[in-house]
């Protein structure tokens, strides 16, 4: 296995983490669950709101198990230049993180609606890992 497969593999263990939490602990503050966004406790007052909320919440989940499952098949199926490509496609995929959803994180951030405070930052900086890490997992075959 070449460096760009571990680090989909360490990519895929993070986001199950997340899948997780989402699952069956949405409330936690961890593994990027929804009790960072006080909001989450606010829409339990409107149970209408609130299965809306968590319905979407498992969608997220769920889309996510259905991603996490294909890069593990990818994984043990793909030649090198499918996982360069499905390399490529990733951080594509996670770089649109920065188009909509740090603005938004960071706007509610800065509202005092995310606790822990300045999460959006600390957000940002693990995602543009995740991208510079599958950047560095791409070139390091063409480097060696």
């Amino acid at each position: 296995m070449n460096i760009l497969s571990w680090a989909i593999i360490i990519f895929c263990i993070l986001e199950i983490t997340n899948v997780l939490a989402l699952y069956f602990f949405p409330d936690t503050k961890k593994a990027n669950g929804m009790g960072v966004f006080k909001a989450w406790e606010k829409s339990k007052q409107d149970p209408d709101i609130h299965n809306l909320v968590k319905y979407l919440v498992n969608w997220v989940a769920g889309t996510k198990l259905i991603f996490i499952m294909l890069l593990i098949v990818i994984v043990y199926t793909a030649d090198e230049q499918g996982l360069l490509l499905t390399g490529a496609a990733l951080i594509i995929s996670i770089s649109s993180f920065f188009w909509r959803l740090f603005p938004l994180i960071k706007t509610m951030d800065r509202n005092d609606q995310i606790d822990p405070k300045n999460y959006s930052a600390s957000l940002g900086w693990i995602i543009l890992v995740f991208i510079l890490g599958f950047l560095f997992a791409i070139c390091i075959p063409k480097i060696g």
